[in-house]
């Protein structure tokens, strides 16, 4: 699904120039649940975000189903995120002022959707990450654990193939972490969907239920243990479709 080659960021911070990520090769198959762990400026963050298109490398090739989409161009940056990628924030990164099924619902319509087929898909999308009996409340009226969940939805409603999450569990409890990453493990391995799911995390718990954890270090891959099977922490959902 994702093929990186010979990748090279580097940022200008004081005047000096600091490597964030120096010549990764990567490739990550549909299916699988991806942790990347690592030390504070390790070049976690800079992966993530080329991932997701929100970032440019110097140098080196990024292909997302052989297309490539390392050197596109702001608006068509736009529009592959847009259609191809889910994003999951450690602070959830939901309005305030719309309820659980509207915060769902925001990439569709503005993506053109009608407000009919879009409000159907988010309930369905509730429903499935259990939040069935919340549609309506606001953020303010649920739990970090709830957020989450319609933060997960919202990251689906546009069916994406790749699910990008940055620190999902940093500000959740342990059990209501767990029940996110078994969550996102269900996302990953759903056979009806070809989709890759690629976390950030400092959790080396978290890290260590997922199918394959690559550690960073100094913007390098320095070790890739792929040699493990995702462990289900809880049972949300039966399917995420």
């Amino acid at each position: 699904m994702l093929e990186l080659s010979e990748i090279v960021r580097t940022y200008r911070i004081g005047g000096q120039s600091v490597r964030a990520l120096d010549g990764i090769d990567l490739r990550i198959d549909a299916g699988q649940f991806v942790s990347v762990v690592g030390p504070s400026g390790a070049g976690k963050s800079t992966l993530l975000h080329l991932l997701g298109a929100l970032d440019r490398p110097d140098r080196g090739s990024i292909r997302f189903r052989d297309r490539e989409i390392g050197h596109l161009d702001d608006d068509r940056q736009s529009e592959f995120r847009r259609h191809h990628v889910g994003f999951v924030f450690q602070f959830f990164n939901l309005l305030p002022t719309l309820s659980a099924w509207e915060n769902v619902a925001v990439p569709k319509l503005l993506d053109g959707t009608g407000l009919r087929a879009t409000k159907d898909r988010a309930l369905e999308l509730l429903e499935l990450v259990g939040l069935g009996d919340r549609v309506e409340h606001r953020p303010s009226e649920l739990s970090g654990g709830q957020m989450q969940r319609v933060a997960l939805a919202r990251a689906l409603v546009m069916d994406p193939p790749l699910i990008l999450a940055d620190e999902p569990t940093g500000n959740l409890d342990s059990k209501t972490g767990a029940d996110i990453m078994a969550l996102l493990a269900r996302i990953a391995h759903d056979d009806q969907h070809e989709r890759a799911v690629v976390m950030v995390t400092h959790n080396t718990e978290a890290a260590n239920t997922t199918d394959r954890v690559l550690t960073l270090a100094d913007g390098r891959i320095i070790a890739d243990d792929s040699s493990r099977a995702a462990v289900a922490l809880g049972d949300p959902v039966a399917e995420v479709r």
